[in-house]
C-alpha cells in the first residue's frame, strides 16, 4: 500500500506536472508563432493545469 501510494504521489508531483508544462510551452510558442488562437489557448490552459493539478490531486491520494 505504501509503494502504491509514494508512486501515485511522484507521478502527480513531479513528473506530470513537468510533462505538462513542457508541452504547454511547445503550445503557447507554436500557436503565437503561427497566430493560432486555439493552440495558444490551450497551451495556457495546459500551463495552468500543471501548476495547479498537484494541489487538488495529491490531499486525495494522501488522504489528508
Amino acid at each position: 500500500m505504501v509503494q502504491e501510494v509514494l508512486t501515485g504521489s511522484l507521478i502527480y508531483s513531479h513528473i506530470l506536472p513537468a510533462f505538462l508544462g513542457f508541452i504547454s510551452i511547445i503550445f503557447l510558442c507554436s500557436g503565437i508563432m503561427d497566430g493560432n488562437k486555439n493552440y495558444t489557448i490551450l497551451g495556457i490552459v495546459l500551463f495552468f493545469a500543471a501548476g495547479l493539478l498537484p494541489f487538488i490531486i495529491l490531499p486525495v491520494i494522501l488522504g489528508i
